[in-house]
C-alpha cells in the first residue's frame, strides 16, 4: 500500500514505520517497532520543526484498537493532522478511529463490513491480511 499511496503524492516524503500487532487473547495492540525520528529541542536545534501531517496506511481496521494506538503514537510525536487510509473496516472500528482525536484525524476507507468475530477478525471480511500479504497462512 505504501508504494501505491506514495505514487499519488506530488513530492517524495519521508516514510517511517510503526510496527503494531494485535495480541491474540486480549486483542490489544502491541508496538514492536517504531522508527519515528526523535525531534525534541537540543542546544544545536532549539526549535525543531514538528510534522504537519502523517498518513497511517493500514489494510484493515477491525476493532479499531491498533489504529487508535498508531494515532496516539503520532499525536504524542507532535503531528498536527493525521489521515488514516484503510482498505476495509468495521463500523465499530471506524467509529473508534474517528473518535480517537476528532479534530486531528480523517479516516479514508474503501469498504465497511458490519462486525468482528470472537477472534477480532472482520466478518465476512477477507481473512488475516498479514497472512495474505506475507504468505504466512497456517504458521
Amino acid at each position: 500500500m505504501i508504494p501505491a499511496l506514495s505514487s499519488l503524492l506530488p513530492t517524495p516524503v519521508p516514510i517511517h514505520h510503526l510496527g503494531l500487532y494485535r495480541e491474540k487473547s486480549t486483542l490489544q495492540p502491541v508496538e514492536y517497532y517504531n522508527n519515528l525520528p526523535y525531534h525534541s529541542s537540543t542546544p544545536s536545534n532549539p526549535n525543531p520543526v514538528l510534522p504537519e501531517l502523517a498518513i497511517i496506511v493500514d489494510p484493515v481496521i477491525a476493532t479499531g484498537a491498533t489504529a487508535c494506538a498508531a494515532i496516539d503514537s503520532l499525536k504524542d510525536w507532535g503531528v498536527k493532522r493525521i489521515i488514516v487510509v484503510a482498505v476495509l473496516a468495521t463500523k465499530e472500528g471506524l467509529r473508534k478511529a474517528c473518535e480517537e482525536w476528532e479534530e486531528g484525524v480523517s479516516v479514508w476507507v474503501g469498504g465497511c463490513d458490519e462486525d468482528v468475530d470472537e477472534k477480532g477478525m472482520i466478518k465476512p471480511g477477507l481473512g488475516d491480511i498479514g497472512d495474505r500479504l506475507y504468505l504466512t497462512l497456517g504458521k
